[in-house]
């Protein structure tokens, strides 16, 4: 997928409604024995970059460092009609900070609101010396909107082959 193309997903208004959510990421990458692993992640979208902050001692931090791409996704719906997915595929760059990343404390105001995100940076600033902070690169993004027909296109394709079945049997009842 091209860079414009990546930027333009992105932009979509559904998109940029669940990058700002205070949904959880589900963050893909291969862990330090190679199989493939899955964890849900606070995130900051900052316009460009999807960043992850963690202890610098967590087992995905070791493995990004060696193998840095990943998949992301953020989802929100329990049903069919209100299903919305974000699929994101990027690289990981892992830094290591002194003391706590910005974007930790950002990401966490989306789900504790003003109020309960005062008590939650003094309790991480007393207890990380270190981060780390993963700033993942999206290459390639799409999003779905399952009510809305948005669909990936493999089950697209299911569904036109069976409103053309539907179709040609409706001819032949007539």
């Amino acid at each position: 997928m091209d860079p414009h193309e990546v930027r333009a997903e992105l932009a979509r208004s559904d998109a940029q409604e669940l990058l700002h959510s205070p949904s959880p990421a589900r963050l893909a990458y291969n862990g330090p024995d190679g199989l493939p692993r899955v964890s849900p992640v606070g995130f900051l979208w900052n316009g460009e970059q999807i960043v992850v902050c963690s202890a610098t001692t967590s087992p995905k931090v070791r493995a990004l460092t060696s193998r840095p791409d990943v998949a992301l996704t953020i989802d929100v719906g329990n049903t069919p009609a209100d299903a919305k997915a974000l699929n994101i595929r990027g690289r990981a760059n892992v830094e290591i900070v002194d003391g706590v990343p910005d974007e930790y404390i950002q990401a966490a105001a989306k789900s504790l609101g003003e109020d309960g995100v005062g008590d939650f940076e003094h309790a991480v600033r007393e207890t990380y010396e270190q981060m780390a902070r993963i700033s993942i690169h999206p290459q390639w993004a799409r999003m779905y909107d399952f009510g809305a027909g948005r669909l990936p296109s493999s089950l697209a394709a299911l569904v036109d082959q069976a409103q053309a079945r539907a179709a040609s049997g409706n001819e032949d009842s007539h």
